[in-house]
């Protein structure tokens, strides 16, 4: 026998998959849901909780929830970290960027292979698809190779969309490590998902031609709101090739 919350994200996931409830609709309030389906707000809030979960409601706080449209896809540009033109031109997508100074810690000084405590810069950008989050990309960097111009406190603007890319000078290298997992409570919060969503995890890591590391970005991708691709090219040994 189904739970009750069950029964009513069923009713609700078959009005909004039936076109009764729109896309980017708001929801009635859940003391009005709760009253209409005879239950307690706790139940009425675990219902809700179910179709978060697979990405048809979100949670807009002091708003309320609200029935997504779908999520176009946007394209992610393996080995130099741009987003395809053609997405990242589009008027509905713009990056917010905030530059923050701080100490490289644990991981982060891991990563970009400094002392623990070195001064760094940390870039929070969040891209946004009209008013919903898209993907969200935290960058690091050396405090002493920050270009002046990217320490506005912050910045938004469809430009930015290509802020994907290296925020310094071109690297000589950029290694990428490619992973799904499940989202942080901080990633979930800003991204407006489940905790039980998947998101698709990008760590890159980019070095200069002395192989100093110039750059670290952790970037984050709700899994149904990216496609990553990336290109092998194909080396010919020389030798084998005089044989």
């Amino acid at each position: 026998m189904r739970s009750r919350h069950h029964e009513i994200a069923d009713d609700l996931r078959h009005q909004i998959t039936g076109g009764r409830i729109l896309p980017s609709e708001r929801l009635p309030s859940e003391a009005a849901l709760a009253d209409r389906y005879r239950v307690s707000t706790v139940t009425l809030r675990r219902a809700l909780a179910v179709l978060q979960t697979e990405g048809l409601v979100e949670k807009i706080q002091g708003k309320g929830n609200f029935v997504r449209r779908p999520h176009r896809k946007i394209m992610y540009i393996g080995g130099w970290g741009t987003l395809d033109p053609w997405t990242a031109a589009e008027p509905d997508l713009r990056v917010t960027i905030r530059s923050t100074a701080v100490q490289a810690q644990a991981h982060l000084a891991t990563l970009l292979e400094v002392p623990t405590g070195t001064s760094i810069v940390e870039f929070t950008c969040l891209s946004h698809e009209g008013e919903s989050p898209h993907s969200l990309a935290r960058v690091y960097m050396p405090h002493d190779l920050v270009p002046p111009e990217a320490l506005d406190d912050a910045s938004t603007s469809r430009e930015a969309a290509t802020r994907f890319a290296f925020l310094g000078p071109p690297p000589t290298a950029a290694r990428e490590t490619v992973s799904a997992r499940l989202p942080a409570p901080d990633e979930a919060s800003a991204l407006r998902i489940g905790i039980a969503s998947i998101v698709l995890s990008i760590t890159r890591i980019a070095t200069n031609s002395a192989g100093r590391v110039v750059e670290a970005a952790l970037l984050a991708f709700p899994g149904d709101r990216v496609d990553a691709v990336f290109t092998t090219h194909h080396v010919i040994d020389e030798r084998q090739s005089k044989g």
